[in-house]
């Protein structure tokens, strides 16, 4: 007769005081003035916490294994290790003037969801895995999301290794100098399915009053730099009829930009980033203007049917003000729809917590995209003060962040099995 006593699932809870503690102590390390985070990839700040990190890890029995783009993988074993991994994480490097939540909750979250299944001594059938990934802000070394990246096979190790920063480093070099090359080749690696939580890095839930976004996918995203050409004049001599003003032409583009992306809501995002003006000189009617455009929607036909309404009325443009138009594409991200388990076992995790909650879709790329082609999916999004973010004063509340990981923990013991 089998006495042991089953795990009581439904009332298991995460310790919350702890996580924000393990938050705030990483915090420390590239802290700035301004209560922000400074820890640029492959750095020695970015050293100093990935060690934290990892022993963390391993204090809680976890095994550690990194690969040869430096991605770490800290796995807790199940009752069947031969089945693939059950898989959260995300990524502990900043931008310049970064905050304390963006990608290094996902990571703490994960290592919180392992001391919690400690405590109270389950047993997964599968086992689970924290992974960190190296460059996913790609603020030093481009492309963005390396790490995941090339475990994805979406670009090779050597293209990756090759990356340069401002004074001419190496990614290669600079993983090299800071110990983290591991012996596993990128991707030789399974998992069973991914979770990543993560702040929304937007207003949407705060405006809402919801405490967790269950993410359904990940907005499609097209770059363009469009060029418009026409003549330099002198202000003051040359009448207006008779102008060709490059700057003059580009606004109606622009003004375009944003309106193809209310032509096509909810989930529409049209956005002008960047302008350069020749000669920007203030007496001189400008002629030429490069600037960039950024086209987001919910599905790669939604994005496309953008583009071509922004190409058709650059046209019309051109013919209307004598100038020349060139819109080159210089980045493409299709959209990643996350697989509908991962969906709904977030959705039954928050609602079984008792968690305010909505359908959201992330505007901005996160690790998981690359793991959605890998595997099954899902992300959680918890509001961040007013939808600030890739800025010091990010900002999370504590309740916001324990909430976040229990919907986490549930989540992946309903993949993992107890």
């Amino acid at each position: 007769m089998d006495t042991k006593v089953k795990p009581d699932i439904e009332n298991l809870r995460i310790n919350g005081d702890r996580l924000w503690a393990s938050l705030m102590e990483l915090a420390q390390i590239g802290a700035t003035p301004k209560g922000g985070v400074c820890r640029l990839t492959l750095t020695d700040l970015d050293k100093q916490g990935r060690d934290l990190v990892t022993r963390w890890a391993r204090e809680a029995g976890m095994s550690v294994t990194i690969d040869k783009i430096g991605n770490g993988f800290m796995r807790r074993p199940g009752r069947n290790n031969s089945l693939p991994p059950i898989m959260t994480g995300s990524h502990i490097d900043t931008q310049p003037t970064g905050g304390k939540f963006d990608g290094n909750y996902g990571v703490l979250a994960g290592i919180e969801v392992v001391r919690t299944l400690n405590d109270h001594g389950i047993e997964t059938e599968a086992p689970i895995e924290v992974a960190f990934w190296t460059n996913e802000e790609g603020s030093r070394f481009v492309p963005v999301m390396m790490g995941s990246g090339v475990f994805a096979k979406a670009f090779t190790l050597e293209h990756a290794y090759a990356a340069t920063d401002t004074e001419g480093k190496t990614v290669k070099g600079e993983l090299e100098r800071i110990g983290y090359v591991g012996e596993q080749e990128p991707g030789d690696h399974p998992i069973g399915a991914y979770f990543e939580t993560h702040i929304e890095q937007g207003p949407v839930l705060e405006d809402n009053d919801k405490t967790i976004g269950v993410v359904s996918g990940v907005l499609g995203i097209r770059w363009f730099d469009c060029t418009v050409t026409g003549m330099e004049a002198h202000a003051g001599p040359t009448p207006m009829a008779l102008r060709k003003d490059a700057l003059l032409a580009a606004t109606h583009i622009m003004q375009d930009v944003v309106a193809a992306a209310h032509r096509h809501p909810p989930h529409g995002r049209g956005t002008v980033g960047m302008v350069q003006v020749f000669p920007n000189s203030r007496n001189v009617i400008p002629g030429r203007v490069k600037f960039s455009i950024d086209l987001r929607n919910s599905t790669d036909e939604l994005v496309d049917q953008m583009a071509a309404e922004v190409k058709a009325r650059a046209e019309q443009v051109a013919q209307e003000h004598g100038v020349q138009v060139h819109i080159e594409m210089v980045s493409s991200y299709p959209a990643q729809v996350f697989h509908a388990e991962c969906v709904e076992a977030v959705a039954r995790a928050t609602a079984r917590l008792g968690y305010s909650h909505m359908p959201a879709v992330s505007g901005a790329g996160h690790d998981a995209v690359y793991m959605a082609k890998l595997a099954p999916a899902g992300m959680i999004f918890i509001p961040c003060k007013d939808g600030i973010s890739h800025n010091e004063i990010e900002d999370a509340k504590p309740e916001h962040i324990t909430a976040g990981c229990n919907v986490l923990l549930h989540a992946m013991l309903e993949r993992a099995g107890t």
